[in-house]
């Protein structure tokens, strides 16, 4: 391994880390000087994602290993294989966007050395869960990812704000508790070990309790930040925080993490095969069956936009966890094109949200009434993010669905998560069409009546917007192309489940 591939996945993460630390350092006046600083760091971090998908494509590995001094054999490894490069590839992406708009969402406000500064430590977590390769690697940066977020949640400052912030410091603290404690008795039971496909654990000759319960606290411990029911609780308390925090909550950073870290532990520390035979993959699919549906119906009674926004993420999130579940090609293809799919639509509809309340003051969803006339492009690509959640083609959002209900009903004849999905799209779209039908045919009320507002033509929230939406939009219509998340799903789905 030559040394460009032993130290690109450390560039990788050094590029926000570095960001990061230069922000904290200047002068809080310095605003133009930061901004160039967050763009050109996050375009720099895009760009050495992009060389490394094209390597790992054809065949290369990246690679780098570091001593922690904890005990032998326990080592900091950043490596590279098909399920990583799609999640780093999401998140150098939105981030790029994500730091756009923040720049233009909060110009004018106070404290943006702290706010982009934790922004960047933010995004070099959510690097290194990518990039682990191994579960020590990956508790270390999962644990930075709540340390570097609490402050961008309580951002504002208010008591409203602080009180989330506690909130979500309860709920995600002792999930890190939780998820330390599994991988301790991972470590315990069979030493170091790196996520390897197929697992690790079927060979070792654990007892069908042991592993069970192993599997239990994994679940536990990563079920907090993918807003598994009962443990949703802190997402949409965290809806106080800023729009561009939202986002990164939502499409990005910590649910997604949560997420992620599931697919993980069934797939490269017990292996989906061992899982399935120990018996613990029926109840994750129910489990994340009922999220589905009860973010949904939750949602339905949700007046304030982000909150509404918010269940609807705590819906959608679990189409991952049940596609992993189900256990098959097809529907893990569904499951992890739907980890970009969803942040793609779900970042679309909160820069939209944060920048209808930036522009027309609109919070409550009442408020929405006549908003397309004065915010159309907008409302545009917010009406795109909705109908993908819904599942209507072609956006990405009915791609997902069509792959887990076939991966559903062809691979184990699993036809009840059929019926989860036909009941998440129509609830999908109770909350949703109501949305759309008071902002582009009801006439305004008094208070939000007038000519459009500058927000709509800001350069810097209007192009992240519709960049989002339109990617969207590309990635349902392209599916089938050999760039597409869909068909990089493929890719990992055909490793994991080779003869």
């Amino acid at each position: 391994m030559s040394g460009w591939n032993t130290w690109l996945p450390m560039l990788v993460l050094g590029t926000s880390l570095v960001t990061g630390a230069i922000i904290f350092c200047m002068p809080e006046s310095w605003r133009r000087a930061r901004t160039a600083l967050n763009v050109s760091g996050a375009t720099l971090k895009a760009g050495l994602v992009a060389d490394m998908v094209w390597g790992v494509f054809h065949g290369q590995r990246y690679e780098t290993r570091l001593g922690l001094g904890l005990g032998p054999g326990l080592e900091l490894v950043l490596s590279s294989d098909s399920l990583s490069m799609l999640f780093a590839t999401l998140s150098s992406l939105l981030w790029l966007v994500t730091t756009l708009y923040a720049v233009g969402y909060l110009e004018g406000t106070h404290h943006l050395r702290r706010f982009f500064g934790f922004f960047s430590l933010c995004v070099t977590a959510t690097m290194g869960i990518s990039f682990a390769g191994n579960p020590i690697t990956f508790l270390l940066f999962y644990e930075l990812l709540t340390v570097s977020t609490y402050p961008l949640v309580v951002h504002e400052g208010t008591d409203e704000a602080l009180r989330a912030g506690r909130v979500y410091l309860r709920y995600t603290l002792t999930g890190g508790a939780v998820l330390f404690l599994a991988v301790a008795w991972l470590y315990a039971l069979a030493g170091p070990v790196a996520f390897t496909v197929g697992g690790v654990l079927a060979g070792l000759g654990l007892g069908r309790g042991e592993a069970v319960g192993l599997f239990a606290l994994f679940i536990a411990g990563l079920g907090v930040k993918a807003a598994l029911v009962p443990l949703h609780g802190w997402l949409p308390a965290a809806m106080v925080a800023p729009a561009p925090v939202s986002a990164l909550l939502h499409a990005v950073a910590v649910v997604k993490a949560g997420a992620f870290g599931i697919v993980r532990v069934v797939y490269d520390v017990f292996g989906v095969r061992y899982a399935q035979s120990l018996g613990v993959t029926d109840p994750l699919a129910a489990l994340a069956a009922f999220t589905i549906l009860y973010g949904s119906v939750r949602a339905l009674s949700q007046q304030n936009l982000k909150r509404r926004l918010a269940y609807s993420t705590v819906s959608q999130v679990s189409y991952i966890v049940l596609g992993i579940a189900i256990v098959g090609p097809v529907s893990t293809v569904a499951a992890l094109s739907h980890l970009v799919h969803q942040g793609l639509m779900k970042i679309t509809l909160f820069f939209c949200a944060g920048s209808l309340g930036k522009g027309l003051h609109i919070h409550e969803v009442n408020e929405l009434k006549g908003a397309g006339r004065r915010m159309p492009w907008t409302m545009a690509a917010f009406s795109v993010g909705a109908l993908g959640m819904m599942g209507v083609p072609p956006v990405a959002g009915f791609v997902t669905k069509w792959y887990l209900g076939l991966g559903a009903v062809s691979e184990r004849g699993q036809s009840w998560a059929l019926w989860v999905l036909v009941g998440s799209t129509v609830l999908n779209a109770t909350y949703f069409l109501p949305l759309l039908k008071m902002a582009w045919f009801d006439a305004p009320d008094a208070e939000h009546a007038g000519p459009a507002p500058r927000w709509e033509g800001h350069p810097l929230l209007l192009f992240p917007l519709l960049a989002t939406a339109l990617l969207s939009l590309v990635v349902g219509l392209l599916a089938h192309s050999p760039i597409s998340p869909l068909s990089w799903a493929w890719l990992i789905s055909q490793r994991e489940f080779r003869p």
